[in-house]
């Protein structure tokens, strides 16, 4: 099983594929080649933990055979990030694991994480250096919800506080642009989609650690079971998110995030293709300074698992600068 050291050493690498570009093998190495044969990026298969692959691409027997050899996932994304596929590299047959997966029924764990959630939000909240009196308001709010959760409370008291708090936290963390509000998915504005954008780069890289340690990722804590929805990722990433959130403000304030980067069809907000990269660097830069963080923070969770959830749900803890 790839533990802390190894995973430091790993490279989560997105490929931008434009037509003509292929994929191919030299010595244990992974080189990316242009329509005339020219080598575009060259790495070596054992540094790879994962490829995310942005565009139409033929997948080779060959491929598959590598990245189940030296234990690195291909994740297949649309041009507006929809994940398709994943495959490759992941841990079967982890029986026990998955055993108390299913056997667990309670809502503790969910409001826990919910609770570091909010908490973390608090956190991103502080970080931001000038701080009204409307900013401050915001910091008091979300504190006095996260000792709530302290208290014994069903799902839906759980999911009522969730929502409170996102309606103090969001205006608040985007006060610097024009703001209507979180609307996932809709597409509603360029802040909206990039942090779709965002959140997906995120769920990937999570998803992948959740199946090196062989987790049922179809199975939450917090989100329901629903067909299709990898709920254990959207639990596990929720105290990651205000990295992302961060991030984009930081970004519209450098004007590294702008309206000009996006294109409107029936309002309907998309990046311009063009631009893709430059929005992957800056906030895969971000997510990457918690690469370590977020490896440890679900290796602990597997452990608190296996030791059948005795001790401490586990915390991830944000450190924005």
């Amino acid at each position: 099983m790839l533990n802390a050291n190894d995973f430091k050493k790993k490279q989560i690498l997105f490929l931008f594929i434009n037509r003509g570009d292929k994929i191919s093998f030299s010595n244990d190495n992974i080189v990316i080649k242009d329509s005339s044969g020219k080598i575009k990026f060259q790495a070596t298969c054992y540094r790879i933990f994962m490829i995310c692959v942005v565009g139409n691409v033929s997948i080779t027997s060959g491929l598959v055979q590598r990245s189940k050899k030296f234990g690195f996932s291909i994740c297949l994304m649309s041009t507006t990030f929809k994940v398709y596929e994943i495959i490759g590299a992941r841990m079967e047959g982890n029986t026990l694991l998955r055993k108390h997966q299913y056997e667990y029924q309670d809502n503790y764990i969910g409001q826990k994480i919910e609770q570091n959630k909010i908490s973390n939000q608090m956190n991103a909240l502080k970080c931001i250096r000038s701080k009204s009196e409307y900013l401050k308001e915001g910091i008091e709010l979300l504190d006095n919800i996260t000792a709530k959760l302290n208290e014994d409370m069903s799902y839906l008291e759980v999911m009522g506080l969730e929502g409170n708090a996102a309606k103090v936290y969001f205006p608040r963390m985007f006060d610097n642009v024009k703001w209507s509000g979180r609307k996932p998915r809709i597409k509603s504005d360029y802040i909206n989609v990039t942090l779709d954008i965002g959140y997906t780069m995120l769920f990937n890289m999570v998803d992948a650690i959740l199946q090196v340690y062989g987790f049922d990722t179809y199975y939450g804590v917090f989100h329901r079971c629903f067909y299709m929805r990898k709920s254990l990722v959207c639990d596990i990433m929720e105290p990651m998110r205000p990295i992302i959130d961060y991030e984009i403000r930081k970004a519209a304030n450098l004007g590294q995030c702008k309206i000009d980067d996006f294109e409107q069809f029936d309002q309907r907000w998309v990046l311009k293709y063009k631009k893709n990269p430059d929005y992957i660097q800056f906030l895969m830069n971000s997510i990457l300074e918690y690469k370590d963080d977020i490896f440890l923070y679900i290796q602990k969770y597997y452990r608190f698992f296996m030791k059948d959830r005795a001790g401490e749900v586990p915390v991830f803890e944000i450190h924005m600068k």
